[in-house]
């Protein structure tokens, strides 16, 4: 098995390629172990010291590192962590039965924003996914309200160095172009709604 690495615009983060289907639906990241509770692979993976975040997606893995530890120290236990794993234990099995999608609106279809939370899950998923996957990363949809869109970058975007022009003059834009409604979009800390969330 050949495991490739890319480099991503976050230097904490690399990309590992297994060269197949990681996880088949949507993306899971975990920080903690409360988080990769669900998934064995990510378990293995931050019990590796210096791992402090990682997000499985459809073909790859994104690591973050802790930033005092140098990737040529920390590469090559990685990959052989998903090296061992791929070979004792499909991933394919990590979906949890209760796995929703990573842009379900929280939104009935009566809710007066339905239809403008769904076109936002839309664009999110054919036009800005696919670009944020490539570079090791992902995007989740928090909350819409008042033409605010809140939403939370994973995986190799949060805490890149480039994740606020990705979101004001990447993502708002595209956003605004679509939806005229919407004003503007801030970024969420986690996927909660930023409302409920302790000051």
């Amino acid at each position: 098995m050949f495991i490739q690495t890319e480099e991503t615009p976050n230097p904490t983060t690399l990309k590992f390629l297994p060269g197949m289907v990681v996880k088949a639906d949507g993306t899971l990241e975990a920080c903690d172990e409360a988080e990769a509770a669900a998934s064995p692979l990510a378990q293995t993976l931050l019990s590796i010291d210096g791992v402090s975040r990682v997000l499985l997606g459809y073909d790859f893995i994104s690591v973050t590192k802790s930033a005092d530890l140098e990737w040529k120290l920390l590469k090559p236990r990685i990959v052989a962590a998903i090296m061992d794993y791929f070979v004792t234990a499909p991933i394919s099995s990590e979906t949890p039965p209760d796995a929703t999608s990573p842009h379900a609106a929280p939104l009935g279809p009566d809710d007066e924003d339905f239809d403008i939370v769904k076109q936002i899950c839309d664009i999110l998923d054919s036009k800005v996914r696919p670009g944020l996957a490539r570079d090791g990363g992902d995007i989740a949809f928090v909350k819409y309200q008042d033409g605010i869109v809140w939403l939370r970058l994973k995986g190799a975007c949060a805490g890149c160095p480039s994740s606020t022009l990705t979101l004001k003059a990447g993502v708002e834009n595209l956003l605004c172009s679509y939806v005229p409604e919407i004003v503007e979009v801030r970024e969420a800390e986690d996927d909660r709604d930023p409302d409920s969330l302790q000051p």
